[in-house]
């Protein structure tokens, strides 16, 4: 059973760390979800953490490091990727870019794959406990494979409390949606995952804009994901998804966005609101709580209305067309 920890106790970061060194699983709060982290150098590290996750092993990791020069420790870097890592990093971006030479991380973290994912969290938890360990840091969203991400210590133990050693508890995290994902290959960047940090904010900074992944060239398929969270199916509630709802039909519950409700709201089995004013920030960060709060009512279906695509809102319908699409 998982050791829960505040991770403000004086020596929560170093028994994390020790825990990783030895092979083991810690969870750990980011700004974005909470990471399930293993030492992505250790390949038996990384099985553990797949078998935890039921995660199919041809869905590669994110390698999480304290620092840009760690970063280039993994992976090569062109033009467009060096200016991205300074305008955004640490923060919710990750990077597909070629392995490094003598990278170190684990064959199976990366899923055979001639490409690595790498981030530099922001959260100050995140960033102490990979620079203690002094390696990086393999750290997918700290759940089973599939269901919807974990953003306090809570949802992280109601997902796998019997199957890590420890979750370091650092309340909740505040962005609340998964890193945005760019490729950097061949002088061509293209936006593979959208996530905490919006497209727009990525084109001001290239001064140009990006491809999405299906206009990509060579864009990988449903079975040979180039990187996390490219699965069809993924982030998904026990109940069905209906999106778009514009009414609410009987035994449905309501995932409510905006300050207007739709016409059958009072009969719902339960109301959540993402964000009663609106705000695609703040309906982020309540994304997957307010899913896991809705599926534990135990309602055959959650009706979702539409939520604008500006901003974060892009990362919100990604997820939640994921949640919604037709179960392996």
């Amino acid at each position: 059973m998982a050791q829960r920890r505040p991770a403000s106790e004086p020596d929560a970061i170093d028994e994390a760390a020790r825990i990783l060194a030895a092979g083991g699983l810690v969870a750990f709060p980011t700004e974005t979800v909470y990471g399930l982290g293993a030492d992505a150098t250790n390949a038996s590290a990384v099985a553990r953490l797949y078998a935890a996750k039921g995660r199919p092993a041809f869905n590669p990791l994110i390698a999480h490091v304290d620092g840009r020069s760690a970063a280039h420790a993994l992976a090569r870097f062109d033009a467009a990727a060096d200016k991205l890592a300074a305008a955004f990093w640490p923060g919710p971006l990750t990077l597909v870019l070629p392995k490094g030479a003598g990278c170190p991380v684990a064959e199976l973290a990366t899923a055979g794959l001639d490409t690595i994912a790498v981030r530099v969290p922001a959260h100050p938890i995140a960033q102490a406990l990979i620079a203690r360990l002094g390696r990086p840091v393999v750290a997918p969203s700290a759940n089973r494979s599939g269901h919807v991400s974990p953003t306090t210590a809570d949802h992280v133990l109601a997902d796998l409390a019997d199957r890590i050693d420890l979750v370091l508890d650092g309340g909740p995290s505040p962005v609340g949606v998964e890193s945005t994902i760019l490729a950097s290959l061949g002088g061509e960047v293209a936006l593979l995952r959208p996530g905490g940090l919006p497209r727009e904010a990525v084109e001001r900074a290239l001064g140009r804009a990006v491809s999405t992944a299906n206009e990509a060239p060579g864009a990988p398929d449903d079975e040979a994901p180039l990187a996390p969270g490219m699965l069809a199916s993924h982030y998904a509630p026990r109940a069905a998804l209906r999106l778009d709802a514009r009414e609410i039909r009987p035994g449905e519950a309501l995932l409510a966005f905006g300050p207007e409700l739709p016409p059958g709201a009072a009969l719902a089995a339960s109301v959540l609101n993402l964000s009663a004013r609106g705000d695609t920030v703040e309906a982020a960060a309540n994304l997957f709580s307010h899913l896991r709060a809705l599926d534990r009512d135990g309602a055959h279906s959650i009706a979702v209305m539409p939520i604008p695509r500006e901003g974060l809102g892009e990362a919100i319908n990604d997820r939640l067309a994921r949640a919604a699409a037709p179960r392996r």
